[in-house]
């Protein structure tokens, strides 16, 4: 499956979670520990994720499921 993601920009919460099926709960549990990159507010009721960030978590995701 190839995704077409932006080399630079950002994206919202929902397209994240199309990319890495996991609960909103979750997300933001990883967020807040660090598992996850932290958002950037871009608004006062925006909130988005550098897509450099998701593309560099997408690698780590990858190679640590190489070595399992």
């Amino acid at each position: 499956m190839k995704l077409n993601l932006p080399e630079v920009g950002y994206l919202r919460l929902s397209q994240i979670l199309n990319i890495i099926p996991i609960s909103k709960s979750a997300w933001w549990e990883g967020c807040r520990s660090g598992l996850y990159p932290k958002p950037v507010k871009l608004g006062p009721r925006t909130t988005a994720w550098r897509v450099e960030d998701i593309r560099e978590l997408m690698e780590r995701i990858n190679k640590e499921s190489l070595y399992e």
